[in-house]
């Protein structure tokens, strides 16, 4: 009994180890970009020419301080100055650094259920407008700090403001089945202009 739950075991953390090294690959390939001319960042609040659009991509992703645990890969972004954001679009890439704030927030609600983002942690904040053509475009959003990656077609219409936010989904605690900002991101949705898009 005792072999049959070690072989489980190293089966679940070889295949957690693959899964995360898959991911890795994928965003270290994604992060170099093939073309140059699909997208622009914009600041000014000029509206786009004909045939253009603008899209403004959100998100918020909290994480643990530095050196929360005991034993932790050297190269984690969780808790430092800067996180890393990927974004993809048809083959553009851009890595944004994104500042983080120590954030301090209660852990549970008025019932007393955990709040996944909940406690004391970084916040990292990503807010950045890109110019493009209207149209259909495929979308590779990755969280290098986290090995996670999500990918989707959307098609942009002209003369309309495009909005475009991830709201990560995190771990849960191991015999608790609560979600912590802790644990890392594990998966995500998407929306656009406040529709779900991808799950």
């Amino acid at each position: 009994m005792k072999r049959l739950l070690r072989y489980w075991l190293l089966a679940v953390f070889v295949s957690t180890i693959l899964g995360c090294g898959l991911a890795a690959r994928e965003i270290k390939t994604r992060a170099q970009s093939e073309r140059t001319d699909i997208f622009r960042e914009v600041n000014e609040e000029s509206p786009p020419t004909k045939g253009l659009v603008d899209l403004e991509i959100k998100t918020s992703v909290k994480t643990h301080l530095e050196n929360y645990y005991f034993i932790e890969f050297k190269n984690s972004a969780h808790g430092k100055p800067e996180y890393p954001f990927l974004v993809n679009i048809d083959g553009q890439a851009s890595l944004w650094k994104v500042t983080g704030q120590i954030e301090v927030t209660p852990k549970y609600d008025e019932s007393r259920k955990r709040i996944p983002e909940g406690g004391e942690g970084m916040r990292y904040v990503l807010d950045r407008k890109v110019r493009l053509a209207s149209g259909p475009h495929n979308i590779f959003f990755g969280l290098p700090g986290e090995d996670y990656f999500i990918e989707f077609n959307l098609t942009l219409m002209e003369g309309e403001v495009n909005l475009l936010e991830f709201q990560p989904g995190y771990r849960s605690t191991r015999g608790q089945g609560t979600q912590s900002f802790l644990n890392g991101v594990k998966n995500g949705q998407v929306f656009l202009n406040k529709n779900l898009l991808v799950q």
